[in-house]
């Protein structure tokens, strides 16, 4: 009788235990490991793998399209389950959805959204609510008036067209000049290029809102060599553009949750795997953090 019972127990766990238990395996594929934002994703992920038991195999893009390809070829050669992908491109990026759709693999995009290509699901925060955000807060403290600099992220990205519709359409109708307009790829060394151009053509700039923490404080460091007065607004809320902020340096910087968009791309996986219908689009909280 007593081995009856713990048949029967057994039976039950076994038909109640996830899915994802059975040995699943999920890609992620990440734009770059190159920028605090995307390793602080990575983490999110790695933790919530770790907790849920699915086995994560992690690939850096490098900020490549082909690259990307390529990782996303070697995960369907490994036979993974479900891939998670950070895109380097929303374009470029639909080329290697297509053929995991093709193997039947499911894909959630995550941070960056893709153009082309079916995807179950897209994590993110609200870019064009955070650019917004951005230029509310410039025109507040500069009195609804005054010269902008706007430093792009990589052109083609969903992150970078979006944060840029949400700031042009906050200051539209305002006496805010956007005087230059340039990208700088999301990377501080060409932020820090890019705006110490800008100032050597503009004598008068009251602002810059850069479309990540990276050139934000590339540019920061810039206007900091000129001795000019300058509010430097960035994206994302890394953890050195919170010291920048907290140290005076930075005026703003708008908070996403990288970590919270990991783990979830995570959990949203496992969803998928156990038969779960998912949200098509879900979005992640901002803030604005100031000293």
């Amino acid at each position: 009788m007593k081995r009856i019972l713990l048949i029967v127990l057994a039976l039950a766990m076994m038909a109640v235990m996830p899915l994802y238990a059975a040995g699943k395996t999920v890609g992620l594929v990440v734009s770059t490991l190159n920028n605090p934002f995307f390793v602080t994703l990575k983490d999110g992920a790695v933790a919530e793998a770790k907790k849920l038991g699915i086995d994560l195999v992690v690939l850096d893009s490098q900020n490549d399209p082909a690259k990307e390809i390529a990782n996303v070829e070697d995960l369907l050669s490994r036979g993974v389950s479900a891939i998670l992908i950070n895109p380097t491109d929303s374009d470029a990026v639909g080329n290697a959805i297509t053929m995991a759709n093709r193997a039947k693999i499911p894909v959630i995009t995550l941070d960056r959204g893709a153009n082309k290509g079916k995807v179950v699901s897209h994590i993110a925060s609200d870019n064009v609510a955070g650019g917004k955000m951005a230029g509310e807060f410039i025109m507040e403290k500069l009195g609804k008036k005054g010269k902008v600099v706007e430093l792009e992220g990589i052109p083609g990205t969903s992150a970078a067209r979006d944060r840029g519709k949400g700031f042009n359409a906050a200051v539209k109708g305002s006496a805010i000049t956007v005087v230059a307009r340039q990208t700088a790829d999301f990377d501080r060394t060409k932020g820090l290029n890019v705006m110490e151009n800008i100032l050597q053509a503009q004598p008068a700039i009251d602002a810059v809102f850069a479309h990540n923490d990276e050139m934000a404080l590339g540019a920061l460091k810039a206007i900091q060599g000129t001795g000019r007065k300058i509010l430097v607004v960035g994206f994302d809320a890394t953890d050195d553009a919170v010291k920048s902020v907290k140290a005076g340096g930075m005026a703003a910087t708008v908070a996403q949750q990288p970590a919270f968009i990991g783990s979830k791309g995570v959990e949203t996986a496992q969803a998928v795997l156990s038969g779960k219908k998912v949200d098509a689009y879900v979005p992640v909280g901002l803030k604005l953090v100031v000293k």
